[in-house]
């Protein structure tokens, strides 16, 4: 029977930016409660962090940002308005992007097919001379050059479905066709970027795939825009491994989110996401844990998406997709305004 991998690790919760912060240790409490009441039917193997390298670290960010933040080890430090240390943070983000390696590793190693990194803070917002949005280093953007640069790997999809625009991320790849990049997220809202005129440059141009969206979308909406959208272009990039910025902001009870997506409209998101990768890359999938602030909410929806990968689907497929195909006349306009932008480089969305 194939594993689950998983990395988890005390110090993640050691990361305390106050009581009264969002992005709070009790997000991870929630999901390792959640995990050891529940029954799966294949086994979750544990993946051991480690601290990212420097050297790893600086694919990502400039030397003097990293020094910038070896510098609050042991302190409390205000780095951004929404963002800060603790005396443990440094340690905890180090062992963010090195648990966020250590689960592609996992993956590209074969030793099982899909992996989950339940690490923070997060990382999709941090810039490479800045910390942004609760995120001190960029984890999945780390992991990606990692696989790039370590593993030989030539083609990486990384997936943000996070409610906020993964700035940080896009900007690494933004000219690198090594790394497709695909954000949808709410528009405009924090950060500001993920416009539907960022589209890559260079050799990029064409890889970051940018879905702005209205508030109010739910679990139909991002479904028929991973079918219509997302899949066409994934089956055409055949990527090596899919990367899941997996921030759980979007869900229907998130008190900083305005989406509506339920418990097993992430299933279902994944379900999309499985079936790209068998038919691309031999189901390798890294999920890497991003945003989400409604604590129950997002442990029942990690459980779900748990449940998808081993095969469990806990809902009718059949009838989700009759339902996806009656509401898709809700993200028609959206697709189709997204299909005259990307089809001149991939003639794939061209009717």
């Amino acid at each position: 029977m194939t594993a689950i991998g998983i990395v988890r690790h005390p110090i993640y919760r050691e990361h305390d930016m106050g009581s009264f912060h969002p992005e709070s240790p009790e997000r991870l409490q929630a999901i390792e409660d959640a995990i050891n009441q529940a029954t799966f039917r294949t086994p979750l193997v544990e993946i051991s962090p480690r601290p990212a390298l420097t050297k790893e670290l600086q694919r990502v960010h400039s030397l003097s940002y990293i020094h910038q933040i070896s510098s609050t080890s042991g302190k409390n430090v205000q780095l951004d308005p929404d963002t800060s240390t603790s005396p443990k943070s440094y340690e905890a983000a180090l062992m963010a992007a090195g648990g966020a390696i250590a689960a592609v590793d996992w993956v590209l190693e074969e030793k099982g097919k899909q992996s989950l990194a339940l690490v923070r803070p997060p990382g999709h917002h941090a810039e490479d001379d800045r910390a942004m949005g609760f995120c001190i280093f960029n984890n999945i953007a780390i992991a990606a050059k990692h696989a790039i640069e370590d593993k030989k790997t030539q083609r990486i999809l990384i997936v943000d479905w996070d409610l906020h625009h993964g700035n940080g991320t896009q900007h690494t790849f933004y000219s690198d066709n090594r790394v497709l990049y695909f954000s949808t997220h709410q528009y405009p809202y924090y950060p500001g970027t993920g416009s539907l005129q960022e589209i890559g440059e260079g050799r990029g141009e064409g890889y970051t795939v940018n879905i702005p969206l209205d508030v109010g979308n739910g679990d139909t909406e991002y479904a028929n825009i991973f079918r219509h959208i997302l899949t066409p272009i994934a089956l055409d990039y055949k990527p090596e491994i899919i990367l899941v910025s997996a921030g759980f902001d979007i869900h229907e009870g998130d008190p900083l989110g305005g989406m509506n997506v339920t418990d097993k409209g992430f299933s279902r998101l994944t379900d999309i996401l499985m079936d790209i990768s068998a038919k691309t890359c031999g189901e390798k999938i890294v999920f890497t844990l991003e945003g989400g602030y409604n604590v129950e909410g997002e442990a029942k929806a990690l459980i779900e998406i748990i449940h998808t990968l081993e095969g469990n689907i806990p809902f009718n497929r059949k009838e989700w997709i009759a339902r996806e195909n009656q509401d898709l006349k809700k993200v028609t306009p959206t697709i189709e305004r997204i299909k005259s932008i990307y089809g001149a480089y991939w003639p794939v969305l061209n009717p």
